[in-house]
């Protein structure tokens, strides 16, 4: 069977996809489609070696959008109905406790993603969506879902469970899941790969910071803990959300200001965050107000920081001893002065940044500690779509 995989991230509004080969990772095109669903500023970008296509204009809906971007493939010269595609690998953000393998859709499948969109209203749908279009698309082609909370299904009971009445979170499936797992996972093994030792005997704290930002706690290539909880809400500051709050600040803002429900979902997924504080959630937009003294930026910054060190401090109790420290995603991956910033004082616990490699930009993984330091720390790019690739294609053809 051919390892050529179509790997499909549906957001709410957006759709990222990528065509690679599973075994030698290589991308024939990939692009993003973004602002689908709203009144002007629709724009597909899709590029394909040396091409690169931009079309601009409304997008209705992610059928609209899988049609276009398939309509620019056949503008490059592929046609993905006669390209030889062994596989379509989705991610899917929620698999809540029934999917925690990559699994092969059906209609029952399907309809259990559906079903699960009640913990996950933003992605869930827009992911069955774009199950639906490519059967319509690519009918007979194999289609597997990938699980976004698949590789913290191993978390323990205590880690996984809210002290809220028993009988109630089970009903209505009320639990930690964590969120970023294949990112996870992917980093995991490749950061063991780096050090030339398998994960069955690595401690690691993982930090993936992007606009969304999680940490794990993994032991022996299982994870023990992770900030994100029953939504992508809880842990880390993230770019637009707050992270951890007082559960009692909700209904206080809903009594006292007014807010309604819409009004507080509004507040918590998409004005929160480096942006509540700042205005701002990209960080490099962020370091320019800092530079130019921006106050309120700083703030945001010792904020994100702050609850970076918190979850930092924890799972170095919870795992005991730590092998590596692995910073991943957009903001892990480009700023130095966050990874700084997280690790700073930190020498008697084995834990230190060398400057001048922190501040070097190379492609791939590399260590940002000294050599002699007890913990390694490394920046390690995270590649979910050729981890949701190598899924599919071993699962269609195992």
């Amino acid at each position: 069977m051919s390892d050529l995989v179509l790997v499909l991230n549906c957001g709410s509004s957006s759709i990222k996809y990528q065509l690679l080969h599973a075994d030698s990772a290589q991308v024939r095109a990939s692009g993003l489609v973004e602002k689908i669903g709203e009144a002007h500023g629709g724009r597909v970008v899709h590029e394909c070696g040396e091409q690169k296509l931009v079309h601009e204009g409304p997008i209705p809906d992610h059928r609209a959008g899988l049609r276009q971007a398939f309509e620019m493939f056949r503008a490059t010269g592929i046609d993905l109905t006669t390209a030889g595609i062994g596989a379509v690998g989705h991610r899917v953000v929620h698999g809540g406790e029934v999917f925690w393998q990559p699994t092969l859709i059906t209609g029952e499948v399907l309809r259990t993603i559906r079903e699960l969109s009640v913990l996950a209203p933003l992605h869930n749908p827009a992911n069955a969506i774009g199950i639906e279009s490519t059967s319509e698309l690519l009918p007979g082609i194999p289609e597997v879902a990938v699980f976004d909370t698949a590789f913290f299904h191993t978390l323990p009971e205590a880690a996984r469970t809210y002290a809220i009445d028993a009988k109630i979170a089970a009903a209505h499936g009320v639990r930690r899941y964590g969120f970023h797992g294949t990112s996870h996972e992917y980093v995991s093994e490749k950061a063991a790969e780096y050090l030339g030792r398998p994960t069955s005997e690595l401690n690691q704290i993982i930090f993936h910071l992007g606009n969304g930002a999680s940490a794990s706690a993994v032991r022996g290539g299982l994870a023990i803990d992770t900030t994100m909880g029953m939504t992508p809400l809880e842990g880390l500051v993230m770019g637009t959300r707050p992270g951890d709050l007082d559960p009692g600040i909700m209904p206080h803002l809903m009594n006292v200001a007014g807010l309604d429900l819409p009004a507080v979902e509004q507040l918590l997924n998409r004005d929160s965050g480096i942006k509540g504080l700042s205005g701002v959630n990209d960080f490099r937009e962020l370091q320019q107000l800092i530079e130019g003294g921006d106050a309120q930026a700083k703030l945001a910054f010792d904020v994100y920081i702050h609850q970076l060190r918190r979850y930092l401090g924890a799972y170095l109790v919870e795992l005991g001893t730590v092998d590596t420290i692995v910073f991943t995603a957009g903001v892990g991956e480009n700023s130095p002065a966050v990874r700084a910033a997280a690790l700073a004082g930190l020498t008697g616990l084995g834990i230190d940044v060398d400057n001048a490699r922190n501040e070097t930009r190379a492609p791939g993984v590399r260590r940002i500690s000294p050599d002699s330091a007890p913990v390694a720390v490394l920046v390690v790019p995270t590649n979910e779509e050729l981890a949701i690739a190598r899924a599919a294609d071993e699962l269609v053809n195992s």
